[in-house]
């Protein structure tokens, strides 16, 4: 898993409350097991037409967003079916950083598992972080995981909270996998310990 410490980058708007994983990514990309490939289908129900053709309103079809590392969401972001195809979605499209004032459970604990960082702040500070990620290309801020902050284009800082471990993981790249092989010798030596006590086993 690719480390997250600190990321700059354009943020884009999405002044949506309850953005459910099927807006996220459509039920009809979930055939394949493979996570990479699904940017295509990030959002598509509002990023095409039924043609096929983009959407023009929709805000990362606008050339300001159409790198966008950073979402800035309304309340209840992820909420509905389990799959995590959806944060697979948003890392391959581009997406490290997702800011609302809530998150379904299941969808936050995903993000960390898969190197996005779902940050949570108050209605406050999202009103101001949503009014910087509508300055089309002036709409850049800067997370730094580390001092848990994030800056605005005109310098305004807010600070936010996160879990300890949750940190410690992604500083790290650390996944479930990840977690696991960091006791790699620790595994291997009680193995070896185990088969000469228990050479039957």
């Amino acid at each position: 898993m690719t480390p997250f410490t600190q990321l700059t980058g354009i943020a884009a708007p999405l002044p949506i409350t309850n953005i459910d994983t099927d807006m996220i990514i459509p039920k009809q990309y979930l055939k394949t097991i493979a996570r990479t490939g699904l940017g295509k289908g990030l959002f598509s129900e509002m990023r095409y037409k039924e043609d096929g053709s983009e959407n023009p309103d929709f805000v990362l079809n606008k050339p300001a967003y159409r790198k966008a590392q950073i979402l800035v969401a309304e309340d209840n972001f992820g909420c509905g079916s389990s799959r995590e195809h959806a944060p697979w979605a948003l890392l391959d499209y581009g997406i490290r950083c997702v800011i609302s004032t809530s998150f379904a459970d299941i969808f936050y604990n995903n993000c960390f598992k898969n190197g996005i960082l779902p940050i949570v702040v108050s209605p406050e500070n999202l009103a101001k972080l949503m009014d910087d990620a509508e300055r089309g290309a002036n709409a850049t801020l800067s997370v730094d995981l580390t001092n848990q902050t994030i800056q605005g284009p005109d310098g305004g800082t807010v600070h936010f909270e996160i879990d300890p471990f949750r940190k410690h993981c992604l500083l790290e790249g650390l996944d479930d996998i990840g977690l696991t092989m960091v006791k790699a010798n620790e595994i291997s030596r009680f193995e070896a310990e185990t088969a000469k006590s228990r050479p039957w086993a």
